[in-house]
C-alpha cells in the first residue's frame, strides 16, 4: 500500500489527507500543535463555555466545492448555519448597507444603485457555481466554463478602485470596499477586486455561513472522515526534515513555502528552493476576542443580524487604510472585520453573552497593540460597545504567528495577493503543488486557490500526487 505523510493539519492538510486516504493510500497526518485544525481551531478564549474561533470563523467558499462533494462531512457531524444578513457595513450616520443572499432583496435597499447591483451580481451569482470549478483551481488550465470564467474575470482583473466606481451611493460603495479589503491589497493595484468580487458573489450564491459549534467542527469532521478511511492524526510532532519521513512515498506539506524549503532541504532543485524562499507574504492581522453582553449594539440595525460586519467607514477611508498598511504604516482607523457567529449559530450564546471575534489589518510584523484601535472603531458605529464587554482575549501579530507557523508576520492569508501571486502561487509552474521532486508536494493556502477553509488547496494537491504516482482515485 502507498504510504503518505501530511505535515500540518489545517483544513488543506486534512483535505489532502482525506482525499489520499479515500483513494486507498495509508495516510498519517503530523501536527506540531496539541490540537489539529490550523486556522479552523476553536476554544473558550474569554469566558468558560463561550466558544470563539481562533482565526477563520465565517466560510463563504467552503459549502459547495469539489472537495465537499467528494466526502460527506455532514455524516461526520459538520453542520452549517446561515445568518439573516450575510454581511453588513455600518456608516457614520447610523445607517449602512447589508447583503442578503437574494440579489433582488439586497439591491432593493440600495436606492440609485439598485439596478447596477442587480446587473453586476445577478449574472455573476447565477454562474458562480460553475465558475468556482475554474476559480478554485490553478489559473493555468483549460477552463471548464470559459465564457462564464471570462465574465467573472472582467471584474476580478480590475483594481478595486475601478470596480468601486460602478456604484455611486455611499452604501453600495461601502459594501464592495468591505469585501475587497479581504485581499489585504491597495485598491489601486491590478486584480485587487478579485477577492471582493468572489466573496460578494459567494454571498448571493452560497451565503456566508458559520460552522455550528465553531470552526473546529470543520476539522473535527475531516479528522473523523480521515479515520473512517483508515488514516490517522498525530499531534505534538514537529517535523524538521524529510529524513524523518523516509518511509513515505508521498509527502504533503501544509506549510508556508519557506518552511517547505527548509523541510525538503537538498531534495529540492536549487531554483525551486529559491522560488519558495522568495515567496512574498502580506500584511498582518491583530486579533481580539470579546465576550459581549447582549451583543454589539450597532446603530445600523441590519448589522445586528449579520454574521460578518465590515468596520472602517466609507470606501475612501478603507482604501486609504489598506494603502497605509501596505506601506507599513499603522492606520489611526484600521479596517476591522467583526465576526458574530452566534447570530447564525445561536447555541453559542451563553446567558445572553455573545462571542465576538474581530481582527484589524495591520502592517506585516506590527509590534504595537491595536486593541484600543479595534475597540474605538467598533464603538464608533456601536456606541456603548465598550461597556458591554465582559471578557476579552488578545492575540498580537507575534502571537498569531506563534499560534500558526504558516502565518508569517501575522499574514493569516498565507501570502500576498499581488497580481503575480494570484496567478502563480507559490511559484510559476504548470502544476503549483509539485515541487519538482517526485513525491513532495505543497498543499497549504500558499497554493491555489488560496486562503479559506474550503480545503481546495489540499484536495487539488492530493489529486496531483495521485495522478503523478498513477494511483486511482
Amino acid at each position: 500500500m502507498t504510504k503518505a505523510t501530511v505535515v500540518g493539519s489545517g483544513p488543506n492538510g486534512l483535505a489532502a489527507a482525506v482525499t489520499l486516504a479515500r483513494a486507498g493510500v495509508d495516510v498519517t497526518v503530523l501536527e506540531a500543535a496539541d490540537h489539529p485544525g490550523g486556522g479552523t481551531r476553536s476554544g473558550e478564549l474569554t469566558l468558560p463555555g463561550l466558544v470563539h474561533d481562533h482565526c477563520s470563523g465565517i466560510h463563504p467558499l467552503a459549502v459547495d466545492t469539489a472537495f465537499s462533494r467528494s466526502v460527506d462531512l455532514a455524516a461526520h457531524g459538520l453542520r452549517w448555519a446561515w445568518p439573516e444578513v450575510q454581511y453588513a457595513h455600518p456608516l457614520d450616520d447610523g445607517g449602512g448597507a447589508a447583503v442578503r443572499q437574494d440579489v433582488d432583496t439586497t439591491a432593493s435597499r440600495l436606492g440609485a444603485d439598485a439596478a447596477t447591483w442587480r446587473a453586476v451580481f445577478g449574472p455573476l451569482s447565477r454562474n458562480f457555481a460553475e465558475v468556482t470549478e475554474d476559480f478554485l483551481r490553478p489559473m493555468l488550465h483549460v477552463p471548464v466554463h470559459p465564457l462564464k470564467l471570462a465574465h467573472f474575470g472582467a471584474f476580478a482583473g480590475l483594481p478595486a478602485s475601478a470596480v468601486g466606481r460602478l456604484w455611486h451611493t455611499p452604501e453600495a460603495r461601502a459594501l464592495f470596499s468591505g469585501t475587497a479589503a479581504h485581499a489585504f491589497r491597495p485598491f489601486r493595484t491590478l486584480a485587487s477586486s478579485a477577492i471582493g468580487v468572489a466573496l460578494g458573489t459567494a454571498a448571493h450564491t452560497f451565503g456566508w455561513p458559520a460552522a455550528v459549534g465553531g470552526s473546529a467542527a470543520i476539522s473535527s469532521a475531516m479528522v473523523a472522515a480521515l479515520e473512517s478511511f483508515g488514516g490517522r492524526v498525530e499531534t505534538g510532532v514537529q517535523v524538521q526534515s524529510l529524513a524523518e519521513l523516509s518511509d513515505s512515498e508521498i509527502v504533503m506539506l501544509d506549510t508556508s513555502p519557506r518552511a517547505a524549503a527548509q523541510i525538503a532541504g537538498e531534495a529540492l532543485h536549487p531554483s525551486v528552493a529559491r522560488a519558495l524562499t522568495r515567496y512574498r507574504h502580506g500584511p498582518g492581522a491583530f486579533v481580539t476576542h470579546f465576550a459581549v453582553d447582549g451583543g454589539v449594539p450597532w446603530q445600523h440595525t441590519d448589522s445586528r443580524h449579520a454574521g460578518t460586519v465590515h468596520v472602517g467607514g466609507s470606501f475612501g477611508e478603507i482604501a486609504a487604510a489598506e494603502a497605509q498598511v501596505h506601506r507599513g504604516v499603522m492606520p489611526h482607523r484600521p479596517f476591522i472585520l467583526v465576526a458574530q457567529q452566534s447570530v447564525a449559530d445561536t447555541g453559542r450564546t451563553r446567558d445572553g453573552i455573545q462571542p465576538v471575534d474581530a481582527y484589524a489589518h495591520v502592517p506585516a510584523g506590527y509590534t504595537g497593540d491595536a486593541t484600543e484601535a479595534i475597540i474605538a472603531q467598533i464603538e464608533r458605529f456601536a456606541p456603548g460597545f465598550r461597556d458591554r464587554v465582559v471578557g476579552q482575549s488578545v492575540r498580537s501579530v507575534r502571537d498569531v504567528e506563534e499560534h500558526n507557523a504558516n502565518y508569517i508576520d501575522g499574514d493569516i492569508i498565507t501570502g500576498a495577493n499581488s497580481l503575480r501571486q494570484l496567478l502563480f502561487r507559490p511559484r510559476i509552474a504548470l502544476d503549483p503543488y509539485r515541487t519538482g521532486t517526485p513525491g513532495i508536494y505543497l498543499c497549504s493556502a500558499a497554493t491555489p486557490p488560496g486562503a479559506g477553509a474550503h480545503g481546495m488547496c489540499g484536495y487539488n494537491a492530493a489529486r496531483s500526487a495521485l495522478a503523478e504516482l498513477g494511483v486511482a482515485e
